[in-house]
């Protein structure tokens, strides 16, 4: 299904849905949302863009293999549960930090991290089995 208008249209989509799925990721917390549906939403972005426009346009505009970017999301996550152990606090508790960027003070946490470590694990293998799929299609 590579009519003109859906390859015209898809980028647009793509970018929108990322930016949703951010939206979604950082609001997880305190509403519904966070990072698996975060990455849920990311990945599905990409494989619109890769029904449109096919695998290696996608594979560019990631930069990164997939796999890589699920390892690095799996890596953010154990990292933000290890933390806890230098506190002496147990296994997975959230730990906060107040940092001010540009005068504005911005709370952070070891949730946040874990959020976009599960975003990252999802969008990584998600795409990438995504990916596979439509390689072996069109192949």
């Amino acid at each position: 299904m590579r009519t003109l208008i859906f390859r015209t249209v898809a980028p647009y989509l793509t970018s929108l849905m990322i930016l949703f799925s951010v939206f979604v990721l950082l609001r997880g917390h305190n509403e519904p949302g966070g990072g698996f549906i975060g990455g849920l939403i990311a990945a599905s972005a990409f494989a619109i863009y890769g029904i449109a426009c096919g695998v290696s346009p996608v594979r560019r505009a990631l930069y990164f293999h997939p796999m890589a970017i699920s390892g690095f999301g799996l890596l953010v996550s154990a990292i933000s549960g290890w933390l806890s152990f230098a506190f002496d606090v147990p296994f997975m508790t959230g730990l906060w930090v107040k940092v001010s960027v540009l005068g504005v003070p911005v709370d952070l946490s070891t949730v946040l991290f874990f959020d976009i470590g599960v975003y990252l694990v999802v969008l990584g293998s998600i795409t990438s089995i995504a990916l596979a799929l439509e390689e072996r299609e069109h192949g």
